[in-house]
């Protein structure tokens, strides 16, 4: 037996593990450190996680994002909608073909009264805006002083007068002498000059009675035609000379008058041609704002030449102006009748688009859709417009709505859904009950 006391004891020998179980706690412990980095990393990636969590769920987010939500939704329920629109019904009737210009009242007689002899004015006849008839007494001048140039030119008259039947009573007695052989013949020639030298002074004093005559019948200022007067320029107890500027007041004839308008000169055959076949085209005279009419007349003639500056013609249409709602130098718009188109095909003008290849318009067809139909225009009046070419009728064509349609695109018209739904609840009530 061994002494374990001595220095030579050895000490006892500590189990060893196997070998294997010592490369498995190598490599148990090497395999610790990845699984724990590892772990770190997705305990990281969770809080970031919660916190985007957080910050997407916030309530005013949801909420934000469920509004993109319900618009979205929206706008695509709208587009797959249908566009409400306003239709027509294309149809046919009759279309007035007018032409309006501008126009002035022109009265046909306008006359400045004026006085033919100078003197003070003793009386005025007339009233401001009165109305007088041709030969009515509207000024009267101091006949005084004409009235004595009339009685001198008669005593001159009746003076030479006397000398001239003297004169051919001597000439007479000279004759008979000469015939006898009592006188010279120079004697008798004498006295045959004589006469005509006095033949020819009576009428030269004749002459002059006629004047002084015609003198003061102008003391007596009448009026030329029918008329209204105007403004006085002169009162009574002034002096008034021959010719004066402004004349003693204005005398226009009122009824009939007339208005004048001017017409393009592209228009002239068809107006002319029209003319021709009827004699007179009807013609309406409107307010300056085209809003109400004021009196209707007709057009027979038209001036004899073109205005080279304006490339227009003159038109003179004629009006009763019985209520003298016409009044001179008034602008007033000449709508002129030329001709009425019938059985034509007639279209709202709000239905018509323009594009690049011209005028088109929306046509509806049977399955609620639009398509573009391109059209071919006339004349247009009163919101409406002649369609020459392009449709048919009884086609539906949208007046209200264009803005957001394309070919193609369904539409509905409301006024139509609301009629049919009347119709559907009448036909309900009106059905009997079922027990």
């Amino acid at each position: 037996m061994t002494d374990q006391t001595g220095p030579e004891r050895t000490q006892p020998e500590r189990p060893t593990a196997p070998a294997s179980l010592d490369q498995g706690a190598k490599s148990s412990s090497g395999a610790g450190k990845p699984r724990h980095r590892r772990r770190v990393l997705l305990v990281i990636g969770g809080v970031v996680l919660l916190l985007l969590a957080f910050a997407f769920l916030r309530p005013h987010n949801a909420a934000h994002h469920a509004g993109r939500g319900a618009h979205r939704g929206t706008a695509s329920q709208g587009q797959s909608d249908a566009i409400p629109v306003a239709v027509t019904t294309v149809r046919t009737g009759d279309m007035p073909e007018i032409l309006t210009e501008l126009g002035t009242v022109v009265p046909i007689t306008n006359v400045t009264v004026q006085a033919r002899v100078s003197g003070y004015i003793m009386k005025v006849e007339f009233k401001e805006g009165q109305h007088v008839k041709a030969g009515d007494e509207l000024v009267l001048i101091d006949p005084r002083p004409y009235q004595v140039a009339l009685e001198q030119t008669l005593g001159t008259l009746k003076q030479d007068q006397a000398q001239l039947a003297d004169a051919r009573i001597n000439a007479g007695r000279y004759d008979k002498l000469i015939k006898q052989k009592s006188i010279a013949a120079m004697t008798a020639i004498d006295a045959q000059y004589k006469v005509q030298q006095l033949e020819g002074t009576v009428k030269l004093d004749q002459a002059n009675v006629d004047n002084a005559r015609l003198n003061l019948y102008y003391c007596h200022i009448i009026a030329p035609v029918d008329g209204r007067v105007g403004i006085r320029a002169v009162d009574m107890g002034n002096y008034f000379t021959a010719g004066q500027s402004g004349g003693l007041t204005i005398l226009t004839q009122m009824q009939p008058i007339s208005v004048i308008f001017t017409l393009p000169q592209d228009q002239l055959p068809q107006v002319m041609d029209r003319l021709r076949q009827v004699g007179a085209l009807p013609v309406e005279a409107w307010d300056s704002a085209n809003l109400n009419r004021i009196a209707t007349g007709t057009v027979r003639a038209l001036d004899s030449q073109i205005d080279t500056a304006t490339g227009t013609v003159r038109l003179r249409a004629i009006f009763p102006n019985e209520d003298e709602h016409l009044f001179p130098n008034q602008f007033v718009n000449a709508r002129l009748l030329v001709d009425t188109l019938h059985d034509v095909i007639l279209l709202s003008s709000n239905a018509l688009q323009t594009g690049p290849e011209g005028q088109f318009v929306y046509v509806v067809k049977d399955d609620m859709t639009v398509a573009i139909r391109p059209v071919t225009t006339g004349i247009a009046s009163h919101d409406l417009t002649v369609i020459k070419s392009g449709l048919k009728l009884g086609e539906r064509v949208v007046t209200d709505g264009t803005n957001h349609l394309r070919p193609g695109a369904k539409v509905t018209i409301p006024d139509e859904s609301k009629a049919d739904t009347e119709a559907a609840g009448a036909k309900n009530a009106a059905a009997p009950a079922v027990h």
